[in-house]
C-alpha cells in the first residue's frame, strides 16, 4: 500500500474513533484541554426562520419515498407523536424519531455515517434500561424467563417503553425515577438514561440547526453548499460540546456531505420551493420536541451532566 493508501486509511480510522466520542460532552476527561462550557452554550440558539404552527405547510402532505431507507413522512409522524400533555415528551416516538434521522446520516455517506453509530448506541441504551425496568416488575409478563433472539430483544424494549408505570414511558418520569434512586451523578460520568438523553438532546439541535438551513430561500439567488450549512450548524450547537481535536475532525467529515440535489431526491421533492415546505414542517416537529426536552433538563438542572 502506497502512502497515499496508508494515510486514507489512518483518516478513516480517525473519524472512525472519534465518531464514538462524537456526541460526549466529557472528552476534557481524556484529553484535559478545554475548559468547562458555561451553562449559556447549552441554551438553543433563536433560529428567525421558524413558521408559525398553523402555517400553511403543516397541511401539506409529505410523500412517501419508494427504495429509500430514510422516509421523511416516517420522521415527522414520531416526532408529532412525541409530545404528550403539556410539557413531556413520549420516549418510544422519541427514540422512533432517532432511527429514521440515523438512517438520515447514514444516506449522507460514511464519514457522517460514522456519527450516527455512537447516536444508535445512545438510544440502545435509553431501550435497555427500559427493558430491564419491565423485566424487574414483571419477568413472566414479557416472556423474559426464556431465551431471547436477534430482534425480540429490540420488540420487547418497544414494548416497555408503552407499559403503563414504567420509569421509562417519558422524560419527566424517567428524570424523576433515575433522580429519586440515586441513578444520576452530577459529578462522573455514568450511564443513566438522564445523561444520555442529554447527549441525543445536543445532537438533536444540530440536525435541526442543519435542516433549517437546507429549507432557507436563496440568497442573492444562490443556494449555499449542504457542507457549509452543516459547519455552521454544529459550529452554532455541538462544537460548544468538543475540545478542538474533535471539532477538526468535525470539518473533514462534513467536506465529504453530498450536494444539494441528493437531498431533494431523499426527501422526495424536485427543487427549493418544494424541500422548504417539507423541511420546514420537520424542523418545526423538532423544535416543539426540543423545547420539552430543553425545559425538563433545565428544570432539573441537568444541561451539564459529566
Amino acid at each position: 500500500m502506497g502512502v497515499k493508501g496508508k494515510a486514507a486509511v489512518a483518516i478513516v480510522v480517525l473519524l472512525f474513533f472519534l465518531g464514538f466520542m462524537w456526541l460526549q460532552g466529557s472528552l476534557d476527561y481524556q484529553w484535559g484541554s478545554c475548559l468547562k462550557s458555561y451553562n449559556q452554550i447549552n441554551r438553543p440558539p433563536q433560529f428567525s426562520n421558524v413558521s408559525e404552527a398553523d402555517s400553511p405547510e403543516d397541511r401539506a402532505t409529505l410523500r412517501f419515498c419508494p427504495g429509500h431507507k430514510f422516509q421523511i413522512s416516517a420522521l415527522l409522524s414520531h416526532l408529532l407523536a412525541a409530545p404528550v400533555s403539556t410539557n413531556d415528551v413520549l420516549l418510544r416516538p422519541y427514540l422512533a424519531s432517532w432511527d429514521e434521522l440515523i438512517k438520515f446520516m447514514e444516506a449522507l455517506g460514511p464519514m457522517v455515517g460514522l456519527i450516527s453509530q455512537e447516536i444508535e448506541t445512545k438510544t440502545s441504551i435509553i431501550r435497555d434500561l427500559a427493558r430491564r425496568e419491565a423485566a424487574t416488575s414483571d419477568e413472566g409478563e414479557l416472556g423474559l424467563d426464556g431465551g431471547i433472539g436477534h430482534g425480540e430483544g429490540q420488540g420487547m424494549a418497544e414494548n416497555s417503553l408503552e407499559a403503563p408505570g414504567n420509569a421509562y414511558i417519558s422524560v419527566r418520569s424517567m428524570i424523576r425515577t433515575e433522580l429519586s434512586r440515586g441513578l444520576v451523578d452530577f459529578q462522573r460520568t455514568t450511564e443513566s438514561g438522564c445523561r444520555t438523553l442529554l447527549r441525543l438532546h445536543r445532537a438533536l439541535l444540530w440536525l435541526q440547526g442543519f435542516l433549517m438551513k437546507l429549507a432557507e430561500s436563496p440568497l442573492d439567488g444562490q443556494l449555499r453548499n449542504p457542507a457549509e450549512l452543516c459547519r455552521e450548524a454544529y459550529q452554532h450547537t455541538l462544537a460548544h460540546h468538543h475540545t478542538w481535536f474533535v471539532r477538526r475532525a468535525a470539518e473533514i467529515a462534513f467536506i465529504a456531505m453530498p450536494e444539494r440535489g441528493f437531498f431533494y431526491r431523499l426527501v422526495c421533492v424536485t427543487n427549493q420551493e418544494e424541500a422548504s415546505v417539507v423541511l420546514n414542517r420537520v424542523v418545526r416537529a423538532i423544535g416543539e420536541v426540543y423545547d420539552r426536552t430543553q425545559g425538563a433538563l433545565e428544570e432539573h438542572r441537568m444541561l451539564d451532566l459529566p
